[in-house]
């Protein structure tokens, strides 16, 4: 069965890690000097390489012909690892295993000795997850702990985990991937792997991945399915990622814009309930619409000739749609524009609430019409 992208292209080096070079830097050099802590906190979203810095980090303590700080990938330790199967890497979900008897288990494997490498490293992932009564008893193992055991522990939430264990880690905060990060990995897998994909289509999954690079891979191997599914050989295009993703066309937001800049509110009313009868997701067109007045306001208050390929902001857009922005935002004051971006903030936070999901947009239509 063959590996998911995010598997398969997994960094196996230091140097493969994306966008987040002052952490690797740092652990690099307690590697190379020796300074290594008895427990590392990684903090931040998903997909940013956490998890992987964890399992390369165990690697390269463990690693037979160490090469400064990069293991070689070569050594019986770095293949078991590779390859899932390391004993004295151990790895707990604590998502799945939150309570004091996981723990407990782990305070009474802890005692024991490496199998066969210099240290026997945990990794635990979701750690904020744990309960109460769990997370006080990882923080007494984290206090006294052997000196063959090294602590990794991982969260997205980092404000949901007690002072006392983070006062006893050293802390690392993971940052975002951007765009032109997550773009260059793209690209890379789609050569390795031969794939025929413009890059307006890669654009547009790294966009919409969030900062995160397993969701941009994941995403990818998602499109390849789809356009596997239709039999599709000649190259996947941008329309066909938004067919799949349910983005909505640039177009339609666009001829949506016109209509409240031009006060026609019935007629924007109606367009609206036109485009949801045909089975578009309101959420989808309103984060959608949003996004673009977004756009708008930062070539506003740019006021400087910025292009896609220097503003991740603006990046996805073409030459034609971003000429269209600029001669929409023209017409529209800045506070304007920030009220009405406001306003349509407010009516996305309504929908769910509301009886009528598209009440909360009809009626910032209304108000948008009237002031601008």
């Amino acid at each position: 069965m063959p590996l998911v992208f995010y598997r398969k292209y997994r960094p196996k080096t230091f140097s493969e890690i994306i966008g987040q070079e002052h952490i690797v830097q740092t652990l690099k050099n307690a590697i190379s000097t020796g300074m290594i802590s008895h427990a590392y906190l990684f903090s931040g979203p998903r997909g940013t390489g956490k998890t992987s810095l964890a399992r390369l980090l165990a690697k390269a303590l463990n690693c037979e012909n160490r090469k400064g700080a990069e293991p070689c990938n070569k050594c019986s330790s770095c293949i078991e690892i590779n390859e899932g199967r390391a004993l004295d890497l151990i790895e707990i979900d604590a998502a799945s295993h939150r309570g004091i008897d996981e723990i407990r288990e782990l305070r009474d494997g802890i005692r024991f000795a490496p199998t066969k490498s210099k240290y026997k490293v945990f990794i635990i992932d979701e750690v904020h997850q744990l309960t109460r009564e769990a997370a006080n008893a990882l923080l007494k193992t984290l206090e006294e702990p052997p000196s063959h055991a090294i602590f990794v522990l991982a969260t997205t939430e980092i404000h949901k985990m007690i002072p006392t264990i983070l006062s006893r880690c050293q802390r690392f905060d993971f940052r975002r991937l951007t765009v032109p990060e997550i773009l260059k990995k793209l690209k890379w897998i789609a050569k390795k792997e031969n794939i025929k994909i413009e890059d307006a289509a890669l654009e547009l999954i790294a966009l919409n991945a969030t900062g995160s690079l397993r969701d941009a891979e994941g995403l990818l191997d998602q499109i390849l399915t789809f356009a596997g599914t239709l039999g599709k050989k000649e190259e996947i295009k941008a329309v066909d990622v938004k067919n799949l993703l349910g983005l909505v066309q640039l177009n339609l937001i666009q001829d949506f814009v016109d209509l409240l800049i031009e006060k026609k509110t019935p007629k924007a009313i109606e367009f609206l309930n036109e485009i949801i009868d045909k089975g578009l997701d309101i959420q989808e067109f309103t984060k959608a619409l949003i996004n673009y007045l977004r756009q708008g306001l930062i070539l506003q208050v740019s006021r400087s000739s910025i292009t896609p390929d220097k503003n991740p902001i603006i990046s996805g857009l073409t030459k034609e749609e971003l000429q269209k922005l600029k001669e929409q935002v023209s017409l529209l004051k800045e506070t304007k524009l920030r009220e009405i971006l406001e306003r349509f903030l407010e009516a996305q936070n309504k929908i769910k609430y509301s009886p009528i999901p598209q009440l909360p947009l009809e009626l910032a239509i209304i108000e948008t019409c009237k002031t601008t």
